[in-house]
């Protein structure tokens, strides 16, 4: 039975290699020549440090262009509270969004289910598998996932005959 599986995935190279182009370009940068400002990555928990919350800005800006310009979609980037550490020095933890969430997941399935094609969608931990009997039928739950579920990264992958 034909089937495919809807997941949300990030390269993490992909990750690693924009943060550290990220430092780069902000230690060489004349507007944060004396300032503490950075990119740390962990895990799947990115977080910068500024001098204040306008350099803090500026970092983000940096950042979210070498992502995107990378192939990484911005979308799953999760912004976090704004702390201060000491002084006028802050923080901000963005987390690296991985794999398709519960709620997503029931409404790619209730989607699916509500189009009355002839497919069926089931939740397997972070990932939707689709089954149906026709590849025309899966090609159009494709189709309609995509144009439905806009403000997520989705990737199509795992499509067999």
């Amino acid at each position: 039975m034909p089937s495919f599986d809807v997941v949300s995935e990030v390269n993490q190279v992909e990750v690693h290699n924009a943060v550290d182009q990220t430092n780069k370009e902000v230690s060489t940068r004349f507007d944060f020549k004396g300032s503490d400002a950075r990119v740390e990555l962990a895990e799947k928990v990115l977080t910068v440090f500024a001098d204040d919350e306008f350099k803090l800005d500026q970092v983000q800006q940096i950042l979210t262009a070498k992502l995107a310009k990378r192939g990484v979609d911005v979308r799953c980037l999760e912004q976090g509270k704004i702390e201060k550490i000491t002084g006028n020095k802050v923080k901000q933890a963005v987390t690296v969004k991985v794999g398709v969430e519960q709620e997503l997941a029931k409404k790619i399935q209730r989607l699916i289910k509500d189009s009355k094609m002839k497919v069926q969608a089931s939740i397997q931990g972070d990932t939707v598998r689709v089954s149906g009997a026709k590849r025309d039928d899966l090609q159009d739950a494709i189709t309609l996932v995509k144009k439905s579920i806009t403000d997520f990264p989705l990737q199509f992958n795992n499509f067999r005959e």
